[in-house]
């Protein structure tokens, strides 16, 4: 049975209507430029997690930024711990040791 055309308006007006109390956020989009390299390990990230490029950089990213609060808290959890040591041989192994944890090298 073919739809009228007021049945099509009442159609039209009720997915609106849905589609005004349920707002779909969109989404940021980024483009990035990655090396070959890391565009190979990423693709191979992806395919191991089964999920598409896009979805394994927004993973990777997340992972990236946590692992970066984690080591922030860890600083200062060492810090408090250590700042009533008054030993020079032991304040630059700590200096050292901070630098290595904060910034990776």
């Amino acid at each position: 049975m073919p739809q009228t055309d007021t049945s099509l308006k009442r159609s039209l007006q009720v997915l609106q209507k849905a589609a005004k109390k349920h707002p779909s956020r969109p989404e940021t989009r980024y483009t990035v430029g990655l090396s070959p390299s890391l565009a190979g390990k990423v693709s191979r990230y992806a395919q191991s997690v089964d999920t598409s490029m896009s979805k394994a950089i927004a993973s990777l990213v997340q992972i990236g930024l946590e692992s970066h609060e984690n080591r922030k808290r860890e600083f200062f959890k060492r810090l408090k711990e250590n700042l009533s040591n008054d030993d020079p041989n032991q304040q630059d192994r700590l200096v050292d040791e901070f630098r290595t944890l904060i910034l990776g090298r």
